[in-house]
């Protein structure tokens, strides 16, 4: 099993898309054996102390093993919006692990 943490930082005025890529492409995540285990969209008083950007959004995946992330990351349906995705997000701050 291995876990994906994404911080989540979009361009301004790009909600709407955001949105649309993430109807598409979370859906597919379970094709892959892969779990969408928390989506937040944390609000201004979430944060207790910050020492870089407040994300959009925070990701916590889990996927069976590192070849069904893979194969989620090269998906063809995931890459026919992936233009949805180059406009909308900023940056992504993308963590793995595993649970110890």
């Amino acid at each position: 099993m291995i876990y994906i943490t994404q911080l989540i930082y979009i361009k301004g005025g790009q909600e709407e898309v955001f949105n649309q890529f993430e109807a598409i492409a979370i859906p597919l995540i379970t094709k892959y054996n892969g779990r969408l285990l928390l989506r937040i969209r944390p609000t201004e008083d979430s944060f207790i102390e910050e020492h870089i950007e407040k994300p959009f959004e925070i990701h916590f995946v889990e996927f069976d093993t590192e070849y069904d992330f893979q194969n989620f990351m090269k998906d063809e349906e995931r890459k026919k919006i992936v233009h949805l995705k180059e406009q909308s997000i900023k940056a992504v701050l993308l963590v793995k692990g595993e649970k110890v």
